[in-house]
């Protein structure tokens, strides 16, 4: 079994809640485009630092990108936009509102 990428943020949990978003389906992480680093949100991503913030591009929605804080599973960009709000492997919920801000992290 692979080891669980690190997840940066503030505050992170073991299923990737951050001091900003922390209720009980908040458990993704989304690795940037920009950097190539696992964040817990885009505010924990400002937060460290990057002056040059992108988003995923759309022919790359195959790359593995977000990671279930539930199981650990790593989940293509296209894969997670058409899991309706739950991870396939494990079924955990994820929090149905990051959708409003999936242009922060991809192109739409």
């Amino acid at each position: 079994m692979c080891a669980r990428p690190k997840v940066l943020g503030l505050d992170v949990d073991p299923e990737t809640r951050c001091r900003h978003y922390h209720s009980e389906n908040d458990r993704i992480a989304i690795r940037f485009y920009c950097c190539g680093n696992y964040f817990s949100c885009y505010e924990c991503h400002k937060a460290a630092g990057c002056n040059n913030p992108s988003v995923w591009p759309k022919e790359q929605f195959h790359e593995k990108a977000i990671l279930c804080g539930a199981c650990g599973t790593e989940l293509s960009i296209r894969e997670y936009l058409d899991c309706a709000s739950a991870c396939p492997h494990c079924a955990a919920a994820f929090n149905p509102g990051c959708s409003l801000h999936k242009h922060l992290y991809f192109e739409v």
